[in-house]
C-alpha cells in the first residue's frame, strides 16, 4: 500500500470520481468540501459504489472495496486536509473566479513541492492559475466524464508548467490506471473536445442539409466510427490503411 497522500478539493461527481480513481491505486486520499458535512456524505457515496462495484466484479485495483475505503478520509477543514499531500486535484465547478479563489487559497497552506491540478475541462490553465505566485508546479489533468470507466485524462500545462510536473502527473495517472495524454501547450478546448466539436459540428450540417436524419448519423458513430475509434485513433487508422505505409493523395 503506498503511504503517498493526495487531497481532492471538493466532494461532487468529479471529486468522489477522482477519489475512487486515486484509491484504487493504493493511494491515500483526503477530501474536502467547504460545506460543512458534504465532504464526509460523499464517503458514504463512494462506499456504495465501491460495493457495488466489488459485487459486480468490477472494482478496480488490487484492493478490495473495504481496503480502498480505509484509504479515504473526509475533511471540512482545509489546512487539515492539504496536511501531508503531494498532489492537489481541484474539482469545483466551471467557473474561473472560484477556481482563481480556490488556488490563492491552497497555495497559501501548501509548500513549493506541492503540485495543484485542476479538473477543468475548458479553462486555459493561464487563466485558472493567474494568480498564483509560484505557477511552474500547475498544471489542468481534464478527466473524461466519468473518470472511473472513461480513463482518458487531458495534461496541460501552464506557459510556466516545469516539465518535471508534466512528468510527475503523468506517473501519476498511469499509475492508478488511467491513460494520460500530454499536450504540448494550451489551447481553447484542449484536444478531446476539439475532436468532439468536429464531430458534434459535422453531424448538424448533414442532419440540417437533409442528408441523413438524427438517428441515423447516431447509427453512423456508435455502429460505425465509434466502434472502430474504441481501439484504434484516427492517426493509426490511415497508416494501416496506407499502401506500404504511403498515402494517397
Amino acid at each position: 500500500m503506498l503511504a503517498l497522500l493526495l487531497c481532492v478539493y471538493f466532494s461532487g461527481l468529479i471529486g468522489r470520481s477522482w477519489a475512487m480513481v486515486f484509491m484504487s491505486g493504493g493511494y491515500r486520499v483526503k477530501i474536502y468540501d467547504n460545506q460543512p458535512g458534504h465532504a464526509a456524505r460523499a464517503i458514504q457515496e463512494v462506499r456504495k459504489q465501491l460495493e457495488e462495484l466489488q459485487e459486480a466484479h468490477m472494482l478496480r485495483g488490487q484492493l478490495s472495496a473495504s481496503e480502498q475505503l480505509a484509504l479515504l478520509s473526509s475533511h471540512d477543514d482545509l489546512p487539515q486536509a492539504l496536511e501531508g499531500a503531494f498532489f492537489i486535484q481541484e474539482s469545483v465547478f466551471e467557473e474561473i473566479e472560484a477556481k482563481q479563489s480556490v488556488f490563492q487559497v491552497v497555495e497559501s497552506h501548501v509548500g513549493e513541492g506541492v503540485i495543484l491540478s485542476s479538473s477543468t475541462s475548458c479553462l486555459l490553465p493561464s487563466n485558472v492559475f493567474s494568480r498564483l505566485q509560484n505557477r511552474k508546479r500547475c498544471i489542468i489533468s481534464h478527466p473524461v466524464n466519468p473518470p472511473y470507466y472513461v480513463r482518458l485524462v487531458e495534461l496541460v500545462p501552464h506557459p510556466e508548467t516545469l516539465p518535471g510536473v508534466m512528468d510527475t502527473t503523468y506517473a501519476l495517472m498511469t499509475a492508478v490506471g488511467q491513460a494520460p495524454v500530454r499536450l504540448k501547450k494550451e489551447i481553447d478546448g484542449f484536444a478531446l473536445n476539439r475532436v468532439q466539436y468536429a464531430i458534434i459540428a459535422e453531424s448538424w450540417r448533414l442532419v440540417k442539409d437533409g442528408v441523413i436524419s438524427v438517428k441515423d448519423i447516431d447509427l453512423v458513430m456508435s455502429e460505425g466510427l465509434g466502434m472502430r475509434y474504441a481501439f484504434i485513433g484516427p492517426m493509426e487508422t490511415m497508416h494501416l490503411n496506407a499502401p506500404e505505409g504511403k498515402f494517397l493523395l
